[in-house]
């Protein structure tokens, strides 16, 4: 079969839609766009180099547990949360993540609604990508309270204590906000799914994938009722979805936005955080694609265009999170609030002005190069920038929570927030544990749709063009 090529590869991009690069090779047929897809899970064993980074990635997700349970041993004085820094990096790492986990659900709903078929090979990554940041991104609130076996205090049922929930607190809100987007997440990733295991268990030679596979694949035959039946509930799935998308981190930003807290107490932190979300989010897929592509030999599927329109959407939402750094200092000098002000110019030049100008940098200044075509179509540089914009966008978390918190409106209160190492091997092993989630997707489940990509092939709905 064919490969793409380096000239290819690198081929000119029209923004005329009559001469677009196509969104697979051309002349890829539909068995080949099953070889393709499982050729890693059939793998009797997997590459020596995904072995390798499956140790590291195991390794540190394993000190991430042991550090938990450290901390419900010891106590969360381990942490450096200090007064009036009582949320450090447990908060900023729980932000982070749900802020990933956005553009899952961009690229599978709201593109799916819009009929945008360059999300075809793109979406898998993605809804995985979803499901994974919200796991990671779910156990912070839950150990941040400190005695964590006494968790049940917080559910809604009377008691002989007369305790009641607080269902006014925004906190609250984001457990059922959470919780309702990564189910629905986890249903829709799901239910694409099923007719890519129904493929890998006819694939199947050995007895264990055969009957793990079939499990799954929920009995799919490909029948014509099945596919009606699948459809409206994969439309129904992505409709539920799309709002969730605005409304989960609208509703994390009220944790914030509620509070009287100078740097805080503002109405532009809803659309500021969806935005940021979707910002981060698109990174990390970039970030996870790249070498994926490269790795599992995807190039077939995952083209220069995909690359291209994710970088765009990256470039778009940099101009939105920029100007909402911007409109943050007008915001604070037009009120003539001296508090207000005075948290502002800290961030820009007081103690943690490092972490300022490093979110200005990785947020703001390094995706303008998406504005050149040749940044947005080679890889090395692409995967760079977007690195650089998960760095910059852990560090906006920070600076929001840390700077805010560290210097109140009085100075005797004042605090500096220093991590100490159980803070900083949290951070790295909530990336381990991601990251062995990510690997064993990669191994055993299909990484693109193919059950979508054959439906845009050249000549899947008769004389419709590509």
């Amino acid at each position: 079969m064919s490969v793409v090529s380096a000239a290819y590869e690198h081929e000119h991009l029209s923004d005329d839609p009559r001469h677009r690069a196509p969104l697979t090779t051309p002349g890829l047929t539909a068995s080949q766009v099953d070889d393709i897809v499982a050729r890693t899970p059939e793998l009797p064993r997997a590459p020596a180099a995904w072995y390798a980074a499956f140790t590291v990635s195991a390794a540190v997700a394993a000190m991430f547990f042991a550090l938990i349970g450290y901390l419900i041993v010891t106590g969360i004085g381990v942490w450096g949360n200090n007064h009036p820094v009582y949320w450090a990096f447990d908060i900023t790492n729980f932000v982070f993540w749900i802020g990933i986990g956005h553009a899952g659900t961009l690229i599978s709903a709201i593109l799916f609604l819009f009929r945008q078929k360059w999300r075809t090979s793109i979406n898998r990554f993605a809804e995985a990508m979803t499901i994974f940041a919200v796991i990671c991104a779910l156990i912070f609130p839950g150990i941040h309270m400190g005695r964590i076996w006494l968790a049940y205090w917080m559910a809604p049922y009377p008691n002989q204590m007369a305790m009641w929930p607080q269902f006014r607190s925004p906190l609250m809100w984001d457990v059922f906000a959470v919780s309702t987007y990564f189910t629905v997440s986890l249903l829709f990733w799901y239910l694409g799914l099923i007719p890519d295991l129904a493929v890998l268990r006819d694939r199947a030679t050995g007895w264990w994938r055969k009957r793990l596979y079939g499990l799954f694949a929920l009995g799919w035959r490909g029948s014509a009722r099945q596919w009606h039946v699948y459809e409206r509930a994969y439309l129904f799935l992505a409709a539920l979805g799309t709002p969730l998308v605005l409304s989960v981190h609208s509703v994390v930003s009220t944790d914030f936005s509620v509070a009287q807290l100078p740097g805080w107490h503002t109405t532009i932190f809803p659309p500021y955080f969806v935005a940021g979300a979707i910002f981060s989010g698109f990174g990390m897929v970039v970030t996870l694609m790249v070498p994926a592509r490269q790795f599992f030999g995807l190039k077939d599927l995952i083209t220069v265009r995909h690359l291209d329109n994710m970088n765009k959407v990256i470039l778009g939402t940099s101009c939105m999170v920029g100007y909402a750094y911007g409109l943050e200092f007008f915001t604070a000098w037009y009120s003539g609030n001296a508090y207000e002000q005075f948290v502002f110019i800290n961030r820009a030049t007081g103690p943690y002005a490092w972490a300022y100008w490093t979110m200005v940098l990785c947020n703001v200044v390094l995706p303008q190069l998406f504005w050149f075509r040749w940044a947005r179509t080679t890889p090395w540089l692409m995967w760079l920038v977007a690195i650089g914009v998960n760095i910059g966008m852990w560090f906006e978390r920070f600076v929001i929570i840390v700077t805010s918190l560290s210097r109140d409106y009085l100075p005797s209160s004042w605090q500096m927030f220093v991590p100490t190492w159980v803070d900083l091997g949290m951070l790295v092993g909530s990336f381990g544990l991601f990251f062995t989630c990510f690997l064993l997707f990669c191994r055993y489940l299909p990484m693109v749709a193919m059950a979508e990509v054959k439906q845009i092939l050249p000549g899947a709905h008769g004389s419709e063009k590509h």
